[in-house]
């Protein structure tokens, strides 16, 4: 990392003490001063360096105690931020990323839908151009966040008389206009970070279109490889993230007990270390080699190792807990949260929470299926309407 950037860094800490500085003040200045996103290009909040001179500059704010960028915007820091500036206009830049980043505007993430969840370029959500606008209908469904969101990132059908994943197109849409109706999805934890959302005769300025007419399967690719390095591409310092949830567990109840069970639950422990060190690693060494834009396969790696251990640490804590474990905490609130729910600190709750892991974000199957056929080169899935216009795909 250059000595500049080692003097922005020192300067944005010094001019705005995190401590005594609001948030939302700090991490303006962060973007202005090009240190929101490193390796992306100056007109979007970076300095176009590399994704290892960001992490690194991040972890330097991380210690001067700055605000962590995305924890209350986690949609639109590492999944729209990342296409907007990728495919966005120079007006779209301007106009989004700096409120995305300092957390005045939260974004969502339009993609699933009920006959479209694994297969989302099969999306039935239509757009018809109307002049300078598109008028939309259709549902959206697993929407995190809708529910305080002032812009999604949608994709839509605009045309189709041709195969599925050529015509789609990509919009920004605000979640406030009329016509867009948010209704909760109370998940198993009794929180509902997930919605559906409904669209009628929402008019959307073409100006908000993001990529070109037909490309929205393209911008689509760039959201979702960049939502999976963002679910599961964290770099975690030695024996934290959720494995340390599973070795306090241990400390406290089990340490010193030299009974077979207490010893099998200790080899474990040590195993779940074991491979949430190697994840960490991994995801380290793939950020320090991503380049900027869409990012490759490692996210997929990322997404599925992430998805599959933490259902083994948190079914891990559960044993550790052994009867406790089966008193959920606080009742069952039903609420709608403003943060994402694995903030919990509860691993009663987080044991439910992550069994979403593995289906948001693409489920671990498709995951298997994306690094059978990118990386191991295998035979891709039979595809019968891979050429058949979307119109005479038959749905049920």
């Amino acid at each position: 990392m250059s000595a500049n950037v080692d003097e922005l860094v020192d300067g944005l800490l010094a001019d705005f003490p995190p401590a005594t500085t609001p948030s939302q003040q700090f991490l303006g200045e962060q973007f202005d001063r090009g240190l929101a996103w490193l390796h992306f290009a100056p007109d979007c909040g970076g300095l176009g360096l590399t994704p290892k001179d960001h992490q690194r500059a991040q972890a330097r704010l991380h210690e001067g105690g700055a605000p962590v960028a995305g924890a209350r915007n986690p949609i639109g820091y590492g999944m729209c931020a990342p296409t907007i500036a990728t495919h966005g206009t120079p007006e779209q830049k301007a106009r989004y990323l700096r409120p995305l980043f300092d957390n005045e505007e939260i974004w969502c993430q339009l993609f699933s839908e009920p006959g479209a969840g694994s297969d989302v370029a099969g999306l039935a959500t239509r757009a018809e151009r109307d002049g300078d606008e598109w008028l939309m209908n259709g549902q959206k469904v697993w929407t995190t966040l809708a529910h305080i969101s002032a812009f999604g990132l949608i994709v839509a059908r605009t045309n189709p008389d041709v195969p599925k994943h050529k015509g789609l197109t990509a919009f920004l849409v605000d979640m406030k206009a009329p016509g867009v109706e948010v209704r909760p999805l109370f998940q198993i934890t009794g929180e509902a970070e997930f919605n559906e959302v409904f669209f009628t005769d929402v008019r959307i300025p073409d100006s908000a279109r993001i990529g070109a007419e037909g490309e929205g399967w393209r911008v689509a690719v760039t959201t979702l490889m960049n939502e999976r390095v963002s679910i599961g591409g964290a770099v975690t310092r030695r024996g934290g993230g959720p494995v340390a949830e599973a070795i306090r567990i241990w400390k406290e109840r089990w340490q010193g007990d030299t009974s077979p069970h207490a010893l099998a639950l200790r080899d474990r422990v040590v195993s779940s270390y074991i491979r949430s060190e190697a994840l960490s690693m991994t995801n380290m060494r793939a950020a320090q080699t991503r380049k900027a834009g869409t990012p490759g396969p490692e996210g997929s790696v990322a997404k599925l190792a992430y998805a599959e251990e933490n259902k083994r640490v948190y079914d891990l804590c559960m044993d550790l807990l052994g009867n406790d474990a089966m008193l959920f905490p606080a009742g069952y609130p039903m609420v709608r949260p403003e943060l994402v729910g694995m903030g919990s600190l509860d691993v009663r709750k987080l044991f439910l929470r992550v069994r979403a892991n593995s289906i948001e974000g693409g489920t671990s199957e498709v995951m298997r299926n994306i690094l059978g056929e990118r990386v191991l080169g295998l035979p891709g899935d039979v595809r019968n309407d891979k050429e058949l216009p979307w119109k005479d795909v038959p749905r049920s």
